[in-house]
């Protein structure tokens, strides 16, 4: 394995708190974690600090960049923010299921209360809302420019022969 590539692992496996077999250990001629005796015990596996798939992350930045003037570096470094955002504050889980609420929140009839009557249907679009104004905070505040009044044309005087 590539020096630095190893190093790179090693050191996200750290980060994450995960073990790597034959990362940091082999690209130093040392044996893997598991065949040395003296190695010590990984810590237990901690749960990810956010859990969303990156294809839900991709689905996320397409969607927005479409929302607000379409692809281009600008939005998607803004909109890849603002799904860090949510994922922070939400867990896949929760997001999937409050954008079910929220998707399907208007299906009329009988069908569509599954979806607005269980209480769990208000706290989740409520969670996904507030993640969504939080997230906010990663696009940039446009100032606003003051209109200038239109000043009326004034007409030309007429030529006097």
């Amino acid at each position: 394995m590539n020096p630095k590539l190893a190093c790179s692992v090693a050191v996200l496996s750290s980060l994450l708190g995960t073990t790597v077999s034959g990362t940091a250990e082999a690209a130093k001629g040392h044996p893997p974690a598991a065949s040395n005796p003296r190695a010590k015990q990984a810590a237990p596996a901690r749960p990810l600090a956010n859990d969303f798939p990156t294809q839900a992350r991709v689905e996320y930045v397409m969607q927005c960049m479409a929302e607000r003037g379409g692809a281009n570096l600008d939005n998607m470094y803004h909109c890849v923010c603002a799904v860090d955002k949510i994922a922070s504050l939400m867990s896949f889980q929760d997001y999937s299921e409050a954008l079910t609420f929220t998707y399907m929140f208007d299906t009329p009839g009988e069908k569509g209360g599954e979806f607005r009557d269980p209480p769990k249907s208000k706290i989740f679009r409520d969670r996904l809302k507030d993640a969504r104004q939080q997230a906010e905070s990663c696009f940039p505040k446009l100032a606003a420019t003051p209109a200038t009044p239109a000043t009326p044309a004034t007409p030309a005087a007429p030529v006097q022969p």
